[in-house]
């Protein structure tokens, strides 16, 4: 059997194949999050939003049900708290409160998984995901999430442009520049729970925030400056490198999740010397 045979008869299989729509749905998409992201200044936030999904798996394995609907539970539930602390959907307000809230989830985290005795290997699979163990309902969830994201972005495509060159102008626009920012909050958390199934929370950035600085340095020497160029040269960057980082890890008995990384993290620095 040569290899492309036994590449066909690997992709036969449901769980790749399951994999590899989720992967390529997951990777066209969540750079859009990506863009808001780097654009909100909501790295903080991201960081708090990771170490969520790991408190919600935590209660998931404790609990013995669903993965998926307890982290987004969990993520939006941290999300709200976060907003009403700091009054704003804002990233400047959440440093030092997004800072509190990832020692407290690790922290109990830590403990739910001693009380509740959870395996040592159901946590590490929490910290590094795997696509080949998703179900139709996380696909179907995934699915959902990739059309409602991007439907908001085509739909409000001119408010969200505004809102990132200057909140004050999108205010006096009439925009309504909190709703916005609470909805993209939201999909972020969103995606980044949907993220941690695939991927696992360590490499979650390999979706997210890699596919934008991966595409600007090329956009930018295309002289394509524009947002609408950096949500399309972003979502064509994800899509490629999670389609061929899964073929590569298929055929080559790789983890998905790090092989997606590793030419994620390569292409990056290609286009920092090159730029």
């Amino acid at each position: 059997m040569d290899k492309l045979e036994r590449l066909a008869l690997l992709f036969s299989l449901a769980p790749v194949m399951k994999g590899f729509i989720a992967m390529s749905i997951s990777g066209a998409v969540f750079p859009l999050c990506g863009v808001m992201v780097l654009r909100l200044n909501l790295v903080p936030m991201r960081y708090m939003l990771m170490h969520g999904v790991i408190l919600g798996g935590a209660i998931a394995m404790a609990m013995n049900v669903p993965l998926l609907p307890v982290t987004i539970t969990v993520n939006l539930l941290l999300v709200f708290m976060m907003i009403m602390m700091t009054g704003s959907g804002e990233g400047r307000n959440f440093g030092g409160t997004s800072a509190a809230t990832m020692v407290l989830s690790m922290a109990l985290a830590s403990l739910i998984m001693h009380v509740a005795d959870v395996p040592a290997k159901d946590t590490l699979d929490l910290l590094w995901g795997s696509p080949f163990a998703l179900s139709y309902l996380d696909i179907t969830a995934l699915g959902v999430l990739a059309l409602v994201l991007l439907l908001y972005v085509i739909l409000n495509f001119r408010n969200i442009k505004n809102l990132f060159f200057s909140k004050e102008i999108s205010m006096s626009l009439g925009i309504h520049v909190r709703l916005h920012n609470t909805i993209m909050v939201i999909m972020i958390a969103s995606v980044v729970a949907i993220a941690m199934k695939l991927l696992g929370a360590f490499l979650i950035d390999s979706l997210l925030i890699l596919p934008v600085m991966c595409a600007a340095p090329f956009l930018k020497k295309l002289n394509h400056n524009g947002i609408r160029s950096l949500f399309i040269g972003s979502c064509i960057t994800g899509f490629l490198l999670s389609v061929a980082g899964y073929v590569i890890a298929v055929a080559a008995d790789f983890p998905p999740a790090g092989t997606i990384a590793v030419l994620a993290g390569i292409l990056f620095f290609i286009g920092r010397i090159f730029k």
